[in-house]
């Protein structure tokens, strides 16, 4: 199995890296793996990740709720229910930041395709891309969607999409530099990108520390602090024009990372924890447990 062992950091290249955690992939292999953090951008990466060709084994399994749809255990139907109210919130966000109600939009990492669905429903035109072949046979036969594989990113014409989605999908992607330039060529001028993920300085990573779901090594190669979201834009052209919460992250994942930690649920202390960093994240939005970037085109 090939890994990939990193010697400068991925978004800045500074040579000042070192381990800061060392945890458990929870959900599928149990192996353990090492998060090292860079000292000039704060950029966090999982270090001696798979490489692209050895990573699909550890998507297997049927707990890996956005390639499997399942609504088996306590935490996944919640997140069913939760997930009818964020797709709509979602599809507000678009419309809101591109000041369109229909236009052309791309996903890249669409899941089972409920985004799409919903955005498509109200007059969208819509291009989904997921790496699973599982997942994207579910979303055929779930909603009629032809979901594309992630090489079809480079193919795509350039400058025609009004809005680019990532939904908890950047930190997954092992040509990180690659498919950020090939947004910004894809994106018409008044665009706009759209990208969320955890945020490993907020109160509930703090909390938790390497039992901290959203960690989710190897599958999560990158751990982002607004800092190196910043930096890791300004590479590519882009702008981080604000950053937007999300508010219910936090109570989900601390329902993982309790079960993590303590090898059973405990909806009351996970609650309470979530309750907690999101409190603290109201005197500073980026500190949410997870955060939406909304990004814009510089040149």
């Amino acid at each position: 199995m090939g890994s990939i062992h990193i010697t400068a950091c991925p978004v800045c290249a500074a040579g000042t890296i070192h381990p800061v955690l060392e945890l458990q992939d929870f959900s599928v292999s149990k192996k353990a793996f090492a998060i090292w953090e860079c000292e000039q951008c704060s950029f966090r990466f999982t270090q001696d990740i798979p490489d692209q060709a050895a990573i699909a084994p550890f998507y297997k399994s049927e707990n890996y709720i956005s390639h499997s749809d399942t609504n088996k255990g306590f935490i996944n139907r919640l997140y069913h229910l939760v997930r009818r109210f964020t797709l709509r919130g979602k599809r507000s966000l678009v419309e809101k930041e591109s000041t369109k109600k229909s236009g052309r939009l791309l996903d890249v990492g669409a899941g089972t395709g409920a985004f799409l669905m919903e955005m498509k429903a109200t007059g969208w035109n819509v291009t989904g891309l997921e790496p699973d072949a599982d997942a994207r046979i579910l979303a055929q036969s779930k909603t009629g969607l032809l979901l594309q594989e992630p090489d079809t990113l480079f193919q795509l014409p350039v400058e025609n999409f009004d809005v680019i989605t990532l939904w908890h999908v950047l930190e997954h992607v092992h040509a990180l530099h690659e498919y950020l330039d090939q947004f910004h060529g894809l994106l018409k001028q008044d665009g706009v990108l759209l990208i969320a993920v955890p945020n490993y300085t907020s109160g509930d990573a703090h909390h938790y520390q390497q039992y901290w779901a959203a960690y989710d090594v190897p599958r999560h190669l990158y751990h982002f602090s607004p800092k190196a979201m910043r930096t890791l834009m300004g590479k590519h052209h882009f702008r981080v024009s604000h950053i937007l919460p999300m508010w219910f992250d936090s109570f989900y994942v601390s329902m993982l990372s309790e079960t993590y930690r303590k090898g059973k649920s405990n909806l009351v202390a996970a609650f309470w924890q979530g309750l907690k960093s999101n409190l603290a994240a109201m005197g500073d939005l980026e500190k949410a447990s997870s955060l939406i970037y909304v990004i814009k085109k510089v040149s």
